[in-house]
């Protein structure tokens, strides 16, 4: 994809007229607004932590992508199309009240007839599919590698070590975890007593009189706890999740003798078994809510008094069951691309990944098949804070090979910022690169749907991933007869940059340039992109 136009005018370092019937002329942030902002040292309030991925750096000094700005200053009362985004996830609840009304709906079919009505190869897919069954915990791919002996020796021996290093990685930190939380209810049930009462702030800690070690040890451990948590139980809440996280790792991902795929009844390996799988993408468990919160970024029930607003208002989500709790096959995510082009998707999210992909040509060749359809795919960087453009740290799926050329022109890798504007504010679990990152987008700690009705915050690159795909759905609603690879080249082209450095893997000594950590250089911002998109449409710049 080449541009004609130059890099430094795509940087938006100057004015784009724009929208509408030219009553209104529209400007597009220049960079050096951006770099001479004040940065903002107030504590976020409980409002804007809910919504700062929607928040505008220039207004809020928040690193946001500009969505409030955008609906007020330019979408209004505008009518666009409606553009079905596929999640390509884990189950969601297809029940939420901040998601039922923003299904997509396959008109084809009769539920519950358990008859293939419209012959897509589906048997009662109303709002989707679900490649994964009644299955859900899984291995990672390292963990098949070694078990059944895929590939050849070279890949099995590094699969083998990788797989030997994240145990032991796992057993220690289940064991650090379980020490954590002991000593946490200990101090915790301690101070109750001594203060005689069930709750307590810090105020109340600094004010008691330890007379004794063991005291002035359980104050100065609920101390620390509550430098990162804002109450005690919030902080038990989040060590009893780790403590889970480390077990299901080392009873289901981590485990050679798990096999969590015979419930399916195909072979994975095997692309040409077809025909498993059913209807029903909804999430099997209360902790399969990784779909749910995706979903909720991109298309929550925008300004319905509910608990969270999504980024796209014209929208319906198409739910694809094919990500378990441990590594997706690489045969589902084939065919989950595929059913969603098939049926008429025009975005498709896709927040995993990994580290191992034996079968990946069986991915490359659906992302071809969706890029030569029109379809944009939007993919997570990865949580594990690394250099993707190193050979030693891939994450599948991506669009090349050995960090060469593009084999497709729709595909778009997001790392994940946080919210506190200026050094700091790349995610510090977030991946980045110059060849294999597009773009970043907010990722942490965001908040959106939840099974069962609920909200709660999430971080990853998993969420900054729905914010992009959401930004493209506006895009496209807005803006129908741009392809997929213009889309993607405004979002890239048209998002905010700095000249500053930021601090990458939460490590102070890996300092980069903001513009070096992506291909673009930048962070999405719908408010440009709609500018651009409509200079775009008018042949005021060429893609």
């Amino acid at each position: 994809m080449t541009l004609t136009l130059n890099r430094t005018f795509l940087a938006i370092s100057v004015s784009i007229l724009l929208y509408g019937c030219g009553s209104t002329a529209l400007v597009s942030t220049p960079i050096e607004n951006i770099d001479t902002l004040p940065l903002k040292i107030s504590e976020l309030t409980d409002t804007q932590k809910k919504n700062w991925g929607h928040a505008d750096l220039i207004t809020d000094t928040i690193p946001g992508m500009s969505i409030d700005k955008a609906y007020a200053e330019i979408i209004g009362n505008k009518k666009g199309e409606k553009v079905i985004v596929a999640v390509l996830d884990s189950g969601m609840d297809l029940t939420h009240e901040d998601l039922v009304d923003v299904l997509w709906t396959n008109k084809g079919e009769i539920a519950g007839n358990n008859k293939d009505d419209d012959n897509n190869g589906y048997i009662d897919d109303i709002h989707g599919y679900n490649f994964l069954g009644e299955s859900y915990n899984e291995q990672l791919e390292m963990a098949r590698i070694v078990s059944k002996k895929i590939g050849d020796a070279s890949l099995q021996a590094k699969a083998k070590s990788n797989l030997d290093k994240d145990y032991q990685k796992a057993l220690q930190n289940k064991g650090q975890y379980e020490q954590i939380l002991q000593a946490v209810q200990n101090a915790d049930k301690e101070v109750k007593e001594h203060l005689g009462k069930d709750t307590y702030s810090k105020k109340d800690l600094t004010e008691i009189k330890a007379q004794d070690e063991t005291m002035q040890r359980n104050v100065g451990i609920l101390m620390q706890m509550l430098s990162i948590k804002d109450t005690i139980p919030e902080v038990l809440s989040e060590l009893k999740d780790g403590i889970k996280h480390f077990t299901d790792q080392l009873n289901y991902n981590l485990n050679v003798d798990f096999d969590g795929r015979k419930i399916v009844g195909d072979d994975p390996y095997n692309f040409d078994d077809r025909g498993y799988g059913n209807g029903n993408p909804n999430n099997r468990v209360e902790d399969e809510s990784h779909g749910t919160h995706v979903a909720g970024i991109i298309a929550a029930k925008r300004n319905n008094g509910l608990g969270a607003n999504g980024v796209a208002n014209n929208v319906e989500i198409m739910s694809i069951r094919a990500v378990p709790n441990g590594d997706e096959y690489d045969k589902d995510i084939a065919l989950g691309i595929r059913y969603a082009v098939d049926n008429g998707a025009k975005i498709i999210n896709g927040s995993f990944g990994k580290a191992f992909s034996p079968n990946a040509q069986w991915v490359y060749d659906a992302l071809k098949y969706a890029a030569d359809n029109d379809v944009i795919f939007v993919h997570a960087a990865g949580n594990s804070g690394e250099d993707l453009d190193d050979p030693n740290n891939p994450n599948f799926p991506n669009d090349q090979i050995n960090n060469g050329p593009e084999m497709a022109d729709n595909v778009i890798t997001v790392g994940a910022l946080a919210s506190q504007y200026g050094s700091e504010m790349v995610a510090t679990f977030s991946n980045y690169g110059l060849i294999n990152v597009d773009i970043f987008a907010p990722g942490d700690d965001i908040y959106s749907t939840m099974p069962n009705n609920e909200y709660d915050f999430q971080g990853g690159t998993s969420m900054a991933a729905p914010a992009v795909a959401g930004v493209a759905a506006l895009v496209r609603s807005y803006y129908p007869k741009l392809t997929a690879s213009q889309v993607k080249a405004i979002l890239l082209n048209s998002g905010l940059t700095t000249k500053s450095k930021v601090v990458v893997a939460g490590d102070s000594s890996k300092s980069m340039d903001f513009q070096k950590i992506s291909k673009s250089g930048k962070m999405v911002n719908a408010y440009n992109a709609l500018i651009m998109a409509e200079a775009v449409t008018r042949g005021k710049i060429n893609l």
